[in-house]
């Protein structure tokens, strides 16, 4: 018969021996772990990464300030009619795109009326010349007429003085006499007066006639200009850019009629980074005279011109001719680079360069000294270079001085001698072991203008 208690005793034996039969399984297990031997251990082998490296070597290195602008020329001239009237004539090569020698006739307008005007304008100029010329010699005769006046009121006036005297003292003669001799004497009195009142009044009369005949020189000078305006002449080889003219057309003062433009000196505007002009355009020094708060004169330096549209075979040489401005909104200097017919159809180009070409033009600036030559590439954004130290990729802050094409010019942060990795790298380890290939240097991209410039040989 079973009893309450038994199945308890059952149960606890069970956990006993359950758990003795556990702590002797790890007993066992712990004996076995510390009898057996430990696994070699393999270390892993540093890998190298292959790099190209360039030892650096510091440098002088000229400026090419690179800036592109549009060929156009020097003179621009809108003509218009400077007299109204009918075109009578024009040039037989009068059409866009031709060449019309200095001094020779656009256009000329019906001169008639004009030259009839020149006619009466001298005319008049010359009765008006006659008029001061009897006024002088009118002059001349009454200062004489008016000696002979003078001297006849003197007379008259003594005989009316002794007549007056021998009536009035001796009681000779007759009233009648004194009255006779007392109007005499008044009416050559009188014709002095007039006449010396006259006499003063000729200098006031010669000079208006004087004026008039100034005024009268004036309007022939100003007919016969008219009448030369009939006929419109270029002063300069002009190429003709626009035409709005024909024959028997009215024109009249103020209206253009053609564009001509001359081609002898072609100007490029060519706006150049503030900074640029700041540190590497080169200044011929300060003008001591000027008190203009300006840029000084720029050095008249050689630039090279190259034609965007195939810069390798069309380039000629232009000549930095001035600073032409400042904008505050784009932070640019804007200057003037010339080109001369005859560097514009140099040889070295198939066809010359010409007005509307937008052209890439090379500055020669300011050298930079002791920079250390880099490819551009190998200058991360935020201006870090990787160098190699003790066969490790390190990197490396540095000051860049210039961009220039696909080099980087570094001022501070390297030494000569160090190894800079110039391999294009993404987000390389620092401290990784390197392994150096041979040293490359990078191209130069030295700004040198063509050898036949360079020894004179082309003039600017």
């Amino acid at each position: 018969m079973n009893t309450p208690g038994k199945p308890i005793a059952r149960f606890i034996v069970t956990i006993v021996v359950g758990g003795a039969f556990v702590a002797l399984s790890l007993l066992v297990a712990i004996i076995l772990i510390a009898r057996r031997e430990p696994p070699p251990q393999v270390i892993p082998e540093e890998t190298s990464l292959a790099v190209e490296v360039l030892r650096m070597r510091a440098e002088d290195v000229p400026v090419a300030i690179v800036g592109h602008g549009e060929a156009m020329p020097i003179e621009i001239t809108p003509v218009t009619a400077e007299v109204s009237g009918k075109v009578t004539r024009i040039h037989d090569r009068l059409f866009v795109g031709e060449i019309i020698p200095a001094g020779e006739v656009l256009f000329e307008i019906d001169p008639r009326d004009y030259e009839a005007a020149v006619t009466q304008a001298r005319a008049q100029h010359t009765q008006a010349e006659k008029t001061l010329e009897r006024l002088r010699a009118q002059y001349g005769s009454d200062r004489e007429r008016l000696a002979t006046l003078e001297r006849n009121r003197d007379l008259a006036r003594n005989e009316f003085h002794r007549v007056r005297d021998l009536f009035e003292q001796e009681a000779v003669g007759a009233l009648a006499n004194v009255e006779r001799t007392e109007l005499a004497y008044n009416q050559t009195r009188d014709a002095y007066d007039l006449m010396a009142q006259n006499i003063r009044l000729y200098p006031t009369r010669i000079a208006e006639a004087e004026q008039g005949v100034t005024a009268a020189a004036a309007a022939q000078q100003q007919a016969e200009i008219s009448l030369e305006r009939t006929r419109v002449a270029v002063h300069f080889d002009a190429r003709v850019q626009d035409k709005r003219v024909e024959k028997g057309q009215y024109v009249s003062p103020g209206a253009p009629v053609l564009t001509l433009a001359n081609d002898s000196i072609l100007e490029i505007a060519v706006p150049l980074d503030s900074r640029d002009a700041r540190d590497a355009l080169r200044f011929a020094g300060e003008d001591a005279a000027s008190d203009k708060s300006w840029f000084g004169a720029v050095e008249q330096a050689p630039c090279r011109v190259l034609w965007t549209e195939a810069p390798d075979s069309h380039y000629w040489t232009g000549q930095l001719d001035r600073i032409m401005a400042f904008d505050q909104n784009t932070r640019t200097v804007t200057v003037a680079v010339r080109v001369d017919a005859a560097a514009a159809r140099s040889d070295a180009s198939p066809v010359p360069l010409v007005a509307g070409m937008f052209c890439r033009v090379e500055i020669p600036g300011r050298e930079m000294q002791q920079v250390y030559r880099l490819p551009r590439w190998a200058v991360t954004f935020e201006n870090e270079v990787f160098v190699v130290e003790e066969g490790r990729l390190m990197p490396r802050k540095v000051t860049v001085a210039r961009t220039q094409q696909d080099q980087a010019f570094i001022r501070e942060g390297l030494q000569t001698d160090e190894l800079v990795i110039i391999t294009r790298l993404v987000n390389p380890l620092s401290g990784v072991r390197v392994d150096m290939e041979a040293e490359e240097a990078p191209v130069s991209t030295e700004w040198r203008l063509p050898e036949n410039v360079r020894h004179g040989e082309a003039a600017l």
